[in-house]
């Protein structure tokens, strides 16, 4: 599979080891890992926010020196902070993820993520799910060849969790984009197609889910293992570096 996604980079907080990074098209992946593990500033620096060194490219293009409108159309980023403080529309702040003006595409998205009932309304009056689904429709506004997500899932009630996965798959089976999306919950993993683990700045595994949960490298990174269906701490005398 050609690589939709490579990237060599560190991150500016320095959170992030050098990192190669490659992600084929319509390829979902989930990035996890203890707090303070780094998957932040991997997506920030994938999305050149935090791009000390290296370099990103999607599809050979270099997302750099990409102008804005161009850089839109090749990713999309939500952030992990919901915060929102300037009292526009729920419309505008939508658009603001389109390179040229297209009502039809608000509306549509409008739509997709239920938003009609305050589509109006300022964006800084919401709750802090509805600010997140505000601002997953505005990375999704270009359809972008890449979407980097940070804790898209956080927030939202059980509804919108199974509803964003599901708009997730429609998007990359309908598109073949490619998504990184940053997790804290281990069983929603189970929807993507391969696992990033971080661990003190830098990938120390590369998974299928399946192969992910039962690994010495996640038990190591989160204390915890598997007990069948449950998880459980991992006792001290169990714990080992991996292979």
């Amino acid at each position: 599979m050609t690589p939709l996604l490579e990237a060599q980079a560190i991150a500016v907080s320095r959170r992030l080891e050098r990192t190669d990074v490659q992600c084929g098209p319509g390829e979902r992946i989930a990035v996890i890992g203890p707090n303070g593990a780094g998957k932040t500033s991997l997506l920030r620096a994938l999305a050149g926010i935090e791009l000390n060194e290296g370099n990103v490219t999607v599809e050979g293009e270099d997302v750099a020196s990409a102008p804005p409108p161009r850089r839109m159309r090749l990713l999309g980023f939500l952030p992990a902070t919901r915060a929102l403080v300037w009292p526009i529309s729920v419309r505008d702040v939508i658009a603001l993820g389109l390179p040229l003006p297209d009502a039809g595409r608000v509306n549509e998205l409008v739509d997709m993520l239920e938003l009609g009932r305050f589509a109006n309304r300022p964006v800084n009056s919401l709750s802090t799910g509805e600010r997140s689904r505000v601002l997953f429709a505005r990375a999704l506004a270009a359809r972008p060849r890449l979407l980097l997500l940070d804790e898209p899932l956080s927030n939202l009630d059980p509804y919108w969790v199974l509803e964003t996965l599901r708009i997730l798959r429609n998007v990359v089976s309908e598109t073949r984009c490619a998504v990184l999306a940053s997790l804290h919950n281990l069983e929603q993993i189970r929807d993507f197609d391969r696992v990033l683990l971080v661990a003190k700045g830098r990938v120390v595994a590369n998974r299928t889910p399946q192969d992910i949960v039962a690994s010495d490298a996640l038990a190591e990174a989160f204390r915890i293992e598997r007990a069948g269906d449950a998880w459980r701490i991992r006792p001290p005398g169990d714990r080992r570096s991996s292979p």
